[in-house]
Parts: structure tokens; sequence; C-alpha cells
């Protein structure tokens, strides 16, 4: 069976695999290290789309509950463990954790086959007309699969 473009979810998280070009590394030859955070921005944009959350159609979907609306990175935490390399083949894992009012928690994973390279836990926000608000109830349907719901989300 050919890999899905947008990775696939199993084993309790979304998998996304990515090949390091050139571009992605500096004058060492190792991936730079904001480029980690590139890959793991594509990989929330591709889980949330194999979830059925598209995020064109979020977009529209939401403009009346929370218009204008847009996930910030609230915070991010990263730990390097080891550097990978051009035309090495990166296993981007995304893990759901939590899912507040307004907020979405994540463990994301740079693997190369077994090894761990970088590992970030992230809080994205879900912001409208500039302030934190609630995550609207289709997005929360959509993520609450695999994650640990807040039990004062109705």
């Amino acid at each position: 069976m050919k890999p899905h473009l947008d990775g696939e979810i199993r084993d309790g998280g979304h998998h996304m695999q990515v090949r390091v070009y050139y571009e992605d590394t500096d004058f060492s030859k190792l991936v730079y290290h904001a480029n980690y955070l590139r890959f793991m921005e594509r990989a929330r944009t591709n889980y949330l789309r194999l979830l059925g959350t598209d995020h064109r159609a979020l977009f529209e979907e939401t403009q009346t509950e929370a218009p204008g609306f847009a996930f910030v990175v609230r915070s991010m935490t990263l730990d390097f463990f080891k550097p990978a390399f051009m035309d090495d083949v990166l296993d981007i894992v995304t893990m759901p954790l939590e899912v507040k009012g307004a907020s979405i928690s994540l463990l994301q994973q740079c693997r190369r086959g077994n090894d761990l390279l970088v590992e970030a836990r992230v809080r994205v926000a879900f912001v409208s007309g500039g302030k934190a608000q609630r995550i609207p109830k289709a997005l929360r349907v959509a993520m609450g699969h695999g994650l640990a719901m807040d039990s004062s989300i109705p």
C-alpha cells in the first residue's frame, strides 16, 4: 500500500514521513534547528486533515461561531537529542495529550527509525478577535478522537 501524502493515524497518533532536503540543512549539512518546527507544523496540519478537519473547511464552518479565528502556538518546549542529515527520512509523530476549552496539548517527535531526534510538547490555543476563545464544537468533536477530553467541555 502506498503511503498517504498526509501521513496516517496509527498507534494512537499521527505519523508523517518527511525527507530531509539540502534546503533543510545548514552549512554543517545538519538539519537547521528551526526546520524541525516546520516539519511539526506540517504534521499538525495533516493530523487535523486526516481527522476530517481540513483547514479551509474549518475556517468556513466556524465563521459564525468564531469569526476570524486562528490557532496560535501558546507554548512549546523542545529537546534536541540527535541531528538529522540530508536525505534522511524522518517520521514526525504527533500524539494528542489533552484538549481544554481553548487549547490543545500535543506531544510531537521527530524520529529516524528507532532514534528519537527531537521532542516537543506543544500547546496550541484557539483565538478569535485577538482573545482566547472556546474551541468550536465541530473541532472539539474532531479532536476528541484519541484525546483525553477535559470534563468541563460540554
